[in-house]
């Protein structure tokens, strides 16, 4: 199979999507889309690109079982413009190969994140590495976005006049706040970008990194939109039950399990409790209990990973 063209990420290439105050996400490139993923898949026997609706549905087996060779066959490389915290955030995500503005060698930009007033909220009180959901009071929020903007030009006015006095640039930059922005250049392969985005539009993920992961979805929907609806499908919208909570779901539906009885199950019916597989009785209390059973609940309610 030769160079795969896709004109849907043909059409995009190079056109910034902006992101925040001052951010962007551009596809410079990418190697290969849906064509490539199913041609990897059948190489095994030979057979090449078939109907979209064939394709589509080979792709959708891959996902759901998790063969994720097919999908490291394809690549995408981001030109990115994101405040210094956000990018601490991203560079977790070890599998991408990376090259970022130096401020060694290049004088920074008087560039900086500034949050808009829905934006500023204070810490939660439910979640400890987050803010709340309402926003503050509109002076409040004024009076913080005035000591932030206050912040960001003393230091760039200090680290101008460092670069001024013949400071080393790598020294003079450390005094400049983590709402700088930088740049870098990011090329990931599909699959694990789907990991990226799978945990960074997470609800828990900060807005601002969620917002880059919303442009990329998008982004990489052109450049492979079956392999993208497949992943928003079966895992970006899905949930995972584990051993115990199958057992509970089964209860609650009525489905006989496959199989011999297990210890567990078998346990369960000498203590009068319910057993995977057997219909749930009038009055029959659930086998989760605690926060086990809240996480289980909640996954119910909400079809998001607890």
């Amino acid at each position: 199979m030769a160079h795969c063209v896709v004109p849907e990420a043909e059409a995009i290439l190079d056109r910034e999507f902006k992101v925040l105050d001052k951010g962007f996400v551009r596809l410079v490139d990418y190697l290969g889309g849906d064509a490539r993923i199913v041609q990897a898949a059948r190489v095994s026997y030979g057979e090449g690109t078939k109907s979209y609706r064939e394709d589509a549905g080979l792709i959708d087996y891959l996902m759901r079982h998790e063969h994720t060779s097919p999908f490291e066959q394809v690549a995408l490389s981001f030109h990115v413009k994101l405040p210094i915290f956000v990018a601490r955030q991203w560079i977790r995500h070890r599998t991408a190969r990376v090259n970022e503005i130096s401020g060694r060698y290049s004088i920074m930009k008087d560039e900086f994140y500034l949050p808009a007033d829905a934006d500023v909220a204070a810490q939660s009180e439910d979640k400890k590495q987050g803010r709340a959901e309402e926003p503050m009071e509109a002076a409040e929020a004024a009076k913080i976005r005035n000591l932030l903007d206050k912040g960001q030009r003393a230091a760039y006015e200090d680290y101008s006049s460092l670069v001024e006095e013949g400071l080393a640039r790598e020294l003079a930059r450390i005094n400049l706040p983590l709402s700088l922005y930088t740049e870098w250049y990011w090329q990931i392969d599909l699959h694990n970008l789907f990991r990226f985005l799978s945990l960074r539009l997470d609800p828990h993920a900060q807005k601002e990194i969620r917002l880059y992961a919303r442009t990329m979805l998008e982004i990489t929907r052109a450049v492979a939109p079956a392999a993208t609806e497949s992943f928003e499908r079966n895992i970006l919208h899905g949930v995972r039950f584990n051993g115990a909570e199958m057992a509970e779901l089964k209860r609650r539906l009525g489905v006989a399990g496959k199989g011999a009885p297990t210890e567990a199950t078998a346990g369960m019916a000498k203590a009068g409790n319910a057993v995977p597989g057997k219909a749930p009785e009038q009055g029959q209390e659930p086998l989760l209990k605690g926060k086990a059973l809240e996480r289980f609940e909640e996954k119910l309610r909400s079809g998001k990973q607890i």
